[in-house]
């Protein structure tokens, strides 16, 4: 897919996440990258906020998914979270990099990037 791009770097979200029962008692922090195809030149034209998407609502709209949601498995957020991001903000086109930090004790972090396009 060739378009611009809005981006979001490791955005930190608290929520509900694992397989083990002490998880499912815990929240847990998950970072998140995205990027989200659009169309920039109108927004950029006009310097109008209301012409592009807008990363602090789309911020907002996540931890705000984070925090009501509970998965056992990352790749069930991730999944989820594309389609809200879709119906929510009419996005073609996402990459949606989750990251569990604390799930693998001798790794920085374990995850899944998922892309994601709809017609």
């Amino acid at each position: 897919m060739r378009s611009d791009r809005v981006i979001i770097e490791s955005l930190a979200v608290e929520t509900v996440i694992g397989v083990y029962d002490w998880e499912r008692k815990i929240r847990q922090r998950l970072l998140l990258d995205l990027e989200l195809a659009t169309d920039i030149r109108a927004a950029a034209a006009a310097d109008d906020i209301a012409l592009t998407l807008d990363y602090a609502a789309i911020s907002q709209r996540i931890a705000r998914f984070a925090d009501e949601q509970a998965f056992a498995l990352v790749e069930t957020f991730a999944e989820r979270l594309a389609g809200l991001l879709h119906e929510e903000f009419a996005i073609a086109w996402l990459r949606l990099t989750v990251r569990k930090p604390s799930a693998v004790a001798s790794a920085a972090a374990v995850g899944v990037c998922i892309e994601r396009e709809w017609s």
